[in-house]
Formats: structure tokens, C-alpha cells, sequence
């Protein structure tokens, strides 16, 4: 069998190897798939951490009812929603720090990565 690499594609025999999904098609719509594909990355850890934390907030008050008086017990789970809590602001934040780090820097678009080599 042949494996040649040529530009940006596979060649395996007689069939060129493209990739899988959309970031498999070519062309000149490469800079907006880069952007979508980053964007539902983004949007799946936002999610993810959101419950995440959320998580950590339920664990932390059923820590509180069943401690049964103990302060250690209680101490840890108060620690926890803390934790819980300060991740689902630093989440919210995180958004807007980008968008204000973009806009200090000259690049008012910074949130979406086609916007810095072209003009939009």
C-alpha cells in the first residue's frame, strides 16, 4: 500500500484520506470551522464545569446535614460549597476577563479567533 502526504491530505492508495467529521473538509471555510469547533469546545467544558461545581455544591450541603454536630465534618463540606461557589463565579468571570484582556490588548474580538485575521 502507498502512503504519500501531500498538502493538507492522506493519500492512502488510490483514495485520499480527508479526516472525520467537518474538520476533515478543505477549503476556504477552514477559519470558520476553526471557530465553531472552538466554540462548542468552550461551550462543553462551560457546561461541564457548571455542573461541575454545581455538583460540588450539593455535596457540600449534604456534608452539613449529616455531620451530625462534628466541626470538622462541618468545616470541610462549608470549605466545599465555598469552593463550589467561587468556581461557578470564576466561570462567569472568566468570559468577560477575556473579552476585557482583548479589549486592552486592541483586539476587541478576541472571543472569536476569525475576527484577529480577517476583517469582520
Amino acid at each position: 500500500m502507498n502512503k504519500l502526504i501531500a498538502i493538507g491530505q492522506v493519500q492512502l492508495g488510490s483514495q485520499p484520506f480527508q479526516g472525520f467529521g467537518p474538520l476533515g473538509i478543505s477549503g476556504a471555510n477552514a477559519p470558520q470551522q476553526f471557530t465553531d469547533t472552538l466554540s462548542k469546545v468552550v461551550g462543553i467544558m462551560t457546561v461541564v464545569g457548571f455542573v461541575w461545581f454545581t455538583f460540588q455544591i450539593i455535596l457540600g450541603a449534604i456534608g452539613i446535614v449529616a455531620s451530625g454536630g462534628d466541626k470538622n465534618a462541618v468545616e470541610k463540606a462549608q470549605k466545599q460549597i465555598t469552593t463550589g461557589i467561587v468556581g461557578v463565579v470564576i466561570i462567569v468571570a472568566a468570559i468577560f476577563i477575556v473579552d476585557l484582556i482583548g479589549t486592552i490588548l486592541g483586539t476587541p474580538n478576541i472571543l472569536s479567533p476569525t475576527c484577529i485575521f480577517t476583517i469582520c
